[in-house]
């Protein structure tokens, strides 16, 4: 309503108080009455507004006026009137309106007319005779008794017809008091000496005088119309409680909103001028150059304020260089690592743009068909070769259909552990595929595969597998996604979704063509003569082909030869291969393929550019490794045994369980990582230090002693130098091949440390020097018992 009316929602809730109606806030809603009551007021405001600026003009009289003095009745209290009071009252005004109109504009012609007689008889013989009887005519004029009379008065032509309207009922209005002005001189009784008519008596208008009232005639409506805005404006900022504007002052309503933009602008210029843009684990002396003061101040303020004793070439983390900027007048804003190294980005122009496949990620529930969809698709086995029948590591692949269209599938693994793998496999699709057992319910994980798509605002196109089965119920299956959700086609919706049987191959067909389908609707296109860009799915190191790396390419065509960034690596592509092994020379939009050529392994999600040469590649990849080399050695501490652990816990503090996580893959890692982080509770705190791809290294060792952690390794071992330094340095390595394993032992471990019950007894050690293998009897151990305790030997090992 407020914008209705053209006020303020403030303006417009001070006119409903004053109405007896209460509103918290301009959300409240009105009911009809209410409504209106205030269509009712706002239209008696306009009115009275409009009244005072009637009577805009003042006219010369011909002779002396007697002035009738207005006597102002006593108005009776007025009372509401009804909505169809105030229609009726707005429809008399209009037709009064129009009436006056009609009227003025009958006026003017007549003046034109009566100007345009007199111009042609200027010079005629008879024109003293006119002007005289004319002077008669208007001497006897009677007393003015409404603004109407005096224009009745004016002189026109004897020729002039005469028009109904100037008999007419005067306005409705209150006559404003006219002044009395003094009258002229009486008019001459003898013969009048020949002058112009409009001077022919005292009181007669001249012409210049009537052409302005007639231009004022014609622009009255919009003068009225002026004057009514600055009325109602007048009023409203009186409502407001403020003083109205007087001509040729300054507003006092507030500033414009080209001064609040102004003023916005220049605050943010000031801000920006004290806002540094650093990274983690800059030096004192590159802080020092950032907020230009000396390095040595930096220094002297941090052992006086901080308590620090810092040198010019140490680096600082970023809490520390936060508490230095502030201290003098500059705001640290953190700035990723590789932000400062990143190479330009290219921009693709409109024609270079062609179609490219869609990259299509397979979600859903443990064994609920995933990876059987796949191989039907593929026309492979893959889940014989994985673990348990669960797929442990992301597969990528991409089928042709006859009709020469592809598609790039991600299989991600269903199983719970790996819920950081399903999410970033749905950052990199364009469309998910969630696959439901017909025979099952919706299960917590395909709830978290319909929240990471919703989340990366990527389609879903559902594939109710399993129907072959005599248990199968789709009907449910869909109304379980409704709850969630998920509306399908079927139920108004916008959601594809076909039932599937992955075994038998039942539907797959027709699952492709609405994948296509969904393709073609979000148009997905990418310029294949750019250097390539993509991101890192997987990444292991091969014995005998050094690091590889699985890289869904996004947008550009990846050569063999080129030069790459990759994380905090760099390299030069030695060879591709397809997800069937098949070496390839280029690598298009949306193709899956193995690189060779690592410098090191990089880890999943890292993004992959392609540059110009290796040395740019190298020189940025040096600055990242040392950049999260850095970052690692500030945030490792001080190097913590078992019993520490128990001291802490003893103390009434928090013990700290750190590990170092190493895999043959980035994705289980991570999973990992994620999983064992979950366990923390509150008096024990899992924190990972480290996660990487790879065998168990001396440098994992050195950073296990540094750190107080334990190395755990997944489908990976320590290599002899490895082993020689972590029982030198006393760190602990544990080993799995299954994760539920590793997770297991270690909130055994965690209740250890909560309480322990178990007291581990050494009962003597010896060194093996050699072993010798004898037929039907094994392997024989030779050692050298370097403590002499009470060592029995078992019938599992044999002593010399």
């Amino acid at each position: 309503m407020a914008a209705e009316f053209g006020i303020s929602s403030e303006q417009l809730m001070g006119m409903l108080k004053e109405l007896d109606i209460f509103v918290r806030s301009h959300l409240t809603p009105l009911k009809e009455e209410q409504v209106s009551l205030m269509r009712a007021r706002w239209e008696r405001e306009k009115r009275r507004l409009k009244e005072p600026a009637a009577p805009t003009t003042k006219r010369r009289r011909a002779v002396k006026v007697e002035v009738v003095p207005v006597v102002e009745e006593a108005r009776p209290k007025r009372r509401r009137r009804t909505a169809a009071e105030v229609a009726a009252a707005e429809a008399e005004a209009q037709a009064e309106a129009a009436r006056l109109a009609a009227e003025a504009d009958l006026k003017a012609q007549q003046v034109l007319e009566a100007e345009r007689v007199k111009e042609e008889e200027k010079a005629a013989p008879s024109l003293e005779e006119r002007a005289a009887a004319l002077f008669k005519d208007l001497a006897p004029a009677a007393p003015v008794e409404s603004p109407f009379a005096e224009s009745a008065a004016e002189p026109v032509h004897a020729s002039a017809p005469s028009s109904p309207l100037l008999s007419a009922a005067p306005r409705p209005v209150i006559p404003t008091p006219v002044r009395p002005r003094p009258v002229a001189s009486a008019a001459p009784t003898g013969n009048v000496p020949p002058r112009p008519v409009a001077s022919a008596a005292p009181g007669a208008i001249p012409l210049e005088e009537r052409r302005r009232d007639k231009k004022r005639k014609k622009g009255k409506k919009a003068v009225d119309q002026e004057v009514i805005a600055q009325n109602i404006s007048r009023t409203l900022t009186s409502m407001k409680g403020a003083p109205a504007r007087k001509s040729g002052t300054r507003r006092e309503e507030g500033p414009t909103f080209r001064e609040v933009q102004e003023e916005r602008r220049r605050e943010e210029q000031e801000r920006e001028k004290t806002r540094v843009r650093v990274t983690e684990f800059i030096t004192v002396s590159e802080l020092a150059n950032i907020l230009k003061v000396p390095p040595t101040q930096l220094v002297t303020f941090a052992f006086k304020e901080l308590g620090q004793m810092v040198t010019i070439n140490q680096r600082l983390d970023f809490d520390m260089i936060e508490l230095i900027a502030s201290a003098f007048g500059f705001q640290a804003v953190r700035e990723q690592d590789y932000a400062v190294a990143e190479p330009p980005a290219e921009t693709d122009k409109a024609e270079d743009l062609q179609p490219r496949p869609p990259v299509v990620t397979v979600m859903g529930h443990v064994d609920h068909g995933k990876t059987s969809l796949l191989d039907y698709v593929r026309k492979t086995d893959v889940a014989a070769g994985e673990a348990g029948g669960i797929t442990q590591h992301i597969g990528a692949y991409q089928v042709t259909r006859k009709d020469g269209r592809a598609i790039t599938f991600l299989d991600t693994p269903g199983h719970e552990a790996f819920t950081a793998m399903r999410a970033r496999g749905a950052q990199v699709t364009d469309i998910v595929v969630l696959v439901v057992a017909a025979d099952d319910a919706i299960m917590p994980q395909t709830i978290e595969a319909i929240s990471h798509a919703k989340n990366a605002g990527v389609p879903l196109v559902v594939a109710i597998n399993k129907i072959d089965l005599p248990s199968a119920n789709p009907q449910k299956v869909k109304q379980d996604l409704l709850a969630h959700g998920v509306v399908l086609e079927e139920f108004g919706g916008t959601t594809l979704s076909t039932a599937i049987s992955a075994k038998k191959g039942t539907n797959v067909e027709e699952l492709l063509d609405q994948i296509l389908l969904q393709a073609e609707l979000l148009d997905l296109k990418a310029n294949p003569a750019r250097r390539a860009q993509g991101t890192v799915l997987e990444a292991t190191l091969d014995p005998g082909k050094g690091a590889v790396a699985t890289i869904l390419v996004r947008t550009g065509t990846l050569h063999v030869g080129d030069a790459f960034i990759c994380g905090r690596f760099y390299g030069r592509v030695r060879a591709m291969y397809d997800e069937r092994g098949k070496p390839v020379d280029a690598a298009p939009p949306s193709a899956p393929v193995q690189v060779l050529g690592f410098e090191g392994v990089p880890e999943a999600g890292d993004s992959f550019l392609g540059m110009a040469d290796t040395n740019e590649a190298r020189d940025i990849a040096q600055k990242r490794q040392r950049l999260e080399r850095e970052a690692t050695l500030r945030r490792s501490g001080r190097a913590k045994t078992l019993e520490d652990f128990m001291a802490e816990r003893v103390e009434g503090g928090v013990a700290v369980l750190r590990l170092i996580i190493k895999a043959d893959q980035g994705g289980p890692a991570e999973a990992l990582a994620d999983a064992l982080a979950q366990l923390s509770t509150s008096e024990v705190k899992v924190e990972v230090v480290h996660r990487g791809v790879g065998a168990i290294t001396d440098s994992d060792v050195l950073l296990a002693k540094a750190s107080g952690a334990i190395i755990i390794g997944f489908h990976v071992r320590p290599d002899s130098n490895a082993r020689a330094s972590a029982d030198r340095e006393h760190v602990e390595i544990r080993t799995y091949r299954i994760i539920y394993e590793a997770v297991e032992e270690v909130r055994s471990a965690m209740a250890g440390l909560l309480a322990p019950e178990k007291k581990e007894v050494v009962l003597g050690e010896a060194e093996i020097r050699q072993t010798f293998k004898i037929a039907k009897v094994g392997t024989i151990a030779g050692r050298i018992e370097e403590v002499a305790r009470s060592l029995e030997t078992g019938s599992g090992a044999k002593g010399a």
